[in-house]
């Protein structure tokens, strides 16, 4: 089995980044701070060159094959969708070799994407960062302390794992079958909150509210602490008291000035009953009328 590139800790890698999006140049940026040489990287359009110039100054900006052939380590940040693709075409070219470890960010997918590359004597590594990224040196500021959800196979956990500690993160090991579950509750929780957040500021101004944001800012952040902290007992508001009549005005509300909004509450809020009765937070008999009341499909016959 050939050897593995110089270990994190021990030794500086030679590191290509294909995709310089969002997530690949700032990995990209954090490695070199970390002391790691990023030698090339590969970006068409004009945000892409630009955030290789910005964050990846050292770096050559090559095609991807020859981005492949100039690292140790490979870093392929590239939408899930493309990535069986970049993989393939990597491994067709002969881009690959035997040794280098090959790494993608994707959180959805775990090593089978890579199989072309472990095929080619590549060394398959998936390692998502679960944090948000915006693509600007400001994103280098929230990695220390975040967590990365990593597959690998048992003879490269050690260099994953160091890799995560040279970066400022914890490891949390998710087995390949799991990836998807994985980044669906990632994705569940952290994008479908920018929605709701949205949501709540655009009713509140159809409600005469001039500036949501101050209104909502400490709330959300109070009630996100809350719940990370004591979790479905962190729940508070009408659902969490099974007051229906509260919950049908606001139906009637939103069924007048956004009727859009009417299934997406009505799904949340049945769901906040569901977990609120499991946590013994709400009483199957006080629940009733809520039930009731969300079981209808057309706010307007609410009463």
């Amino acid at each position: 089995m050939s050897a593995l590139p110089r270990h994190p800790t021990t030794g500086p890698l030679t590191v290509g980044v294909i995709g310089a999006g969002r997530v690949g140049a700032v990995l990209g940026a954090a490695l070199a701070a970390a002391g790691h040489h990023v030698v090339a990287a590969s970006g068409v359009s004009a945000a892409a060159k630009g955030r290789i110039t910005r964050l990846l100054p050292a770096a050559a900006n090559l095609p991807a094959d020859e981005v492949a052939h100039a690292a140790d380590l490979l870093v392929i940040a590239v939408p899930d969708d493309a990535l069986q693709g970049v993989v393939n075409g990597l491994a067709g070219t002969g881009a690959l070799r035997p040794g280098q470890v090959v790494l993608h960010t994707s959180g959805a997918h775990g090593l089978a994407v890579l199989g072309p590359a472990a095929i080619a004597g590549a060394r398959p590594l998936a390692l998502h960062p679960a944090m948000t990224f915006t693509g600007t040196a400001a994103d280098l500021d929230r990695l220390p302390g975040i967590s990365y959800g990593i597959t690998a196979p048992a003879d490269l956990k050690a260099f994953a794992e160091d890799l995560v500690h040279d970066l400022g993160g914890h490891p949390e090991w998710v087995a390949e079958d799991d990836r998807a579950l994985y980044h669906a509750a990632l994705a569940h929780g952290a994008n479908h909150l920018v929605t709701l957040v949205n949501e709540a500021m655009d009713r509140l101004r159809d409600a005469g509210v001039v500036y949501p944001e101050k209104v909502l800012g400490p709330l959300l952040h109070a009630a996100l602490d809350n719940t990370l902290r004591m979790r479905d007992a962190a729940l508070t508001g009408p659902v969490s008291r099974g007051d229906a009549g509260t919950v049908a005005r606001h139906l009637e509300a939103l069924a007048r000035s956004a009727p859009d909004s009417v299934p997406a509450y009505v799904a949340l809020a049945r769901r906040a009953a569901d977990r609120a009765i499991a946590a013994g937070r709400l009483r199957p008999r006080d629940a009733e009328a809520l039930l009731d009341v969300l079981a209808s499909d057309r706010p307007e016959r609410v009463s």
